[in-house]
This record gives C-alpha cells, structure tokens and sequence, in this order.
C-alpha cells in the first residue's frame, strides 16, 4: 500500500489516498501503521475518500491509539497538500468534509488557510457536564484539587487552562486525567496555555488518542477563542506550539457567532509503500 507522511508543526499523520473507498482503517491496523518502533509512525493516519454532500473529498481521521477523531486541524492542512501533490485535484480552494461538517481550504505555497467554522460553547453540544449557557468558566474536580477550565468545542471537545509557564506545566500527569474525567463523556483534549502578549499566545496540548503532540490545530483554535473571550486578546493571534506558530483569527464572541481562521504551513516528509501482510 502506498502512502505518504505529512507533519503540521511536527504533528504527523501518515496519508493514504483511497478514492476507491476500498480500505478499513480497523483499530487493529492503524495502531500498527502509526508505531513509532514497528510501523511507520506517526500522531494518526487519514485516508482521503470521496467527497459526500458536495466536498472534493472526505478525511477519515483515526488517531494513533485507533479511535476516531472528528476533526483535525493539522491534518486536513496535510491532506490539502497530499491530495494536490498526488494529483488528486489542482486547483488553490478545495472543500473537505469530515465528521465535525464541510471545511474550505485556501492553499497559497505550503501554507494552508482553513475556515474551521465557528467553536461551540453549549455545554451539551461540546460535550461537557457543566450547568449554564457555556462552560468557559468549568470547574474540574481532581484527586489534587479543582481546576478551572474552559470548555469549547472545534468540531471536536477542548479544555484550556491557563498557566504561568506551559514549559512547567504537569502535561503528562493532569493531561490524561482531564481527557478521562467524566465530566466529558467522549473524552477531551487538554491545552496548557500562558498569553505573552495581546496578539502572542504560548501552549502546550495533550490531545485525546495519542497524548502530547508538537502541536494540534483545534487545539490552537480552541486556545485563541478561550483567549479572546477571557484575557482579551487580539483577533488575530500568533499561537506558538512546540513545533512552531499558527496564526489564528476569530472576530467573534460567545453571542456573536463568527468562524476560526487557522492558517499554517503543512510538508511532507517522506513517502513509501508498505506491506500491510507482512506488520508486525
């Protein structure tokens, strides 16, 4: 089988084109593709399928654990380069579907603009277990103590404390410990963000599936609205991640609803073929 290996910041997701829709991404299969000592590795894999309800094509996301992602904000930025470079369409706009809706890339070189659609703050549309109109003010309950944070959703559900240092922050420890509390009943991603500046934003981010990653492009949308909407931040923001900055722009509010902007480069960085009888 052919694929190819794409990163967003160092978030990598290994690509296979299926326009066929011949293949299943079992549990099985992609947790052997994406080890790291075994396979090929990577933080998921993407299967670029047909497009349905009028998008070029569909991302099938699987995180690297084997669950399912609703969304990705680096990967469909990889799956905008890999279908052009693959010759599955040439043009600088193209339409995505995914399980979270339509998105619309615009390509300019290696960096991709993504209309993420506006985050969602119902708490029961996030999903979180938290009383009143949005839970950008939850209050988590750990062994350790309560923990604020604030809860939206970016097609798929983010939490985001804020910290001091997110370089300090106990992102190993807190961040499965959030992800699984059942305050969010599909689980959650975790961001650790510190605002430097109006327009500079700092973070680190466990993400639900594969854990600490160099970046995550939800994430990155989630922790500029929570900015915004709590330390008043610019609308547009430079999101820096371990593996690099994303800009981010949200002209909205929590009663004013308005799209998430992420615009950020995407490479390849190898391609190949593997034999999918002979993983191990």
């Amino acid at each position: 089988m052919r694929f190819a290996k794409y990163h967003g910041l160092g978030n990598d997701f290994i690509m296979i084109a299926d326009l066929d829709d011949r293949l299943e991404l079992d549990r099985t299969l992609v947790r052997r593709l994406c080890d790291r000592r075994f396979g090929i590795g990577g933080d998921g894999l993407i299967r670029v399928a047909p497009g349905r309800n009028g998008a070029t094509f569909f991302m099938d996301y699987v995180n690297s654990d084997g669950s399912v992602g609703e969304m990705c904000g680096n990967g469909i930025r990889c799956l905008a380069l890999f279908a052009r470079a693959e010759g599955m369409f040439d043009g600088d706009r193209l339409t995505v579907d995914t399980r979270a809706g339509l998105k619309v890339l615009d390509i300019r070189g290696d960096s991709v603009t993504v209309d993420m659609g506006p985050p969602i703050f119902v708490p029961d549309r996030i999903p979180v277990k938290w009383q009143g109109s949005n839970a950008l003010d939850a209050k988590i309950e750990l062994q350790s103590g309560t923990v604020s944070v604030a809860c939206l959703s970016m097609g798929n559900p983010h939490a985001v404390m804020f910290v001091d240092d997110p370089d300090a922050a106990p992102v190993a420890t807190m961040g499965p410990l959030i992800e699984r509390h059942n305050a969010f009943p599909h689980g959650t991603n975790v961001e650790f963000a510190v605002v430097e500046s109006p327009g500079l934003v700092r973070m680190r981010v466990w993400e639900r599936g594969p854990g600490e990653t160099l970046a995550c492009g939800t994430g990155a949308c989630a922790v500029a609205v929570a900015a915004r909407s709590l330390r008043g931040t610019n609308e547009q923001v430079t999101i820096v991640t371990p593996g690099g900055e994303l800009s981010i722009e949200w002209r909205g509010s929590v009663d004013d609803e308005e799209p998430v902007l992420m615009t950020g480069p995407a490479l390849e960085a190898f391609s190949g073929e593997v034999d999918l009888d002979r993983l191990g």
